[in-house]
């Protein structure tokens, strides 16, 4: 996304937002990671209080793609930790969005990837490998589909239905 803000993708296109082909995430997301600025493809996932499908999906190679986790946006435990985002980091994932807790934070903020989520918990997930992937997920407040762009700065998150030149 180089120089261009959310702000300014907003301030210019302002028929896309009127139809619903592009939206933005309620500001409830805490900001991870040394990447502030990241924007790709989106792959669904939708998991509660489970993180085996996450680290399944970080162990494949990312291709500039964002994993968007809708986990129920509990705040019982954390469903993505410091070795899975080193492995995303590694892998070639721009960025994860996560409805719910990640953990090893000072280990995800060394680490060149976007990462957002709701809060930080020290208690890990269980690992039943339960959970549906490239599914429609409700992500703050927006319903996500596989194959939509996140754009994502400082100021916040904003889902297209298509890939914007900005």
């Amino acid at each position: 996304m180089a120089l261009v803000t959310t702000a300014e993708v907003c301030d210019a296109n302002p028929q896309l937002i009127v139809s619903g082909e592009l939206r933005a995430l309620q500001p409830i997301f805490q900001i991870y990671g040394r990447r502030q600025v990241f924007c790709g493809p989106v792959v669904t996932l939708k998991v509660f209080e489970d993180n085996v499908l996450v680290r399944e999906f970080l162990e494949e190679k990312g291709n500039g793609r964002v994993l968007v986790v809708d986990g129920g946006a509990s705040q019982r435990c954390a469903i993505l930790g410091g070795n899975p985002v080193v492995q995303a980091q590694n892998n070639g994932w721009a960025g994860i969005i996560v409805n719910g807790c990640v953990r090893d934070v000072d280990e995800i903020n060394g680490c060149d990837i976007g990462v957002r989520a709701l809060a930080s918990h020290p208690m890990k997930a269980s690992k039943k490998g339960i959970g549906e992937k490239h599914v429609p997920v409700m992500v703050g407040g927006t319903r996500i589909f596989d194959g939509e762009w996140i754009y994502a700065d400082t100021d916040g998150i904003l889902v297209s239905k298509m890939e914007l030149s900005v």
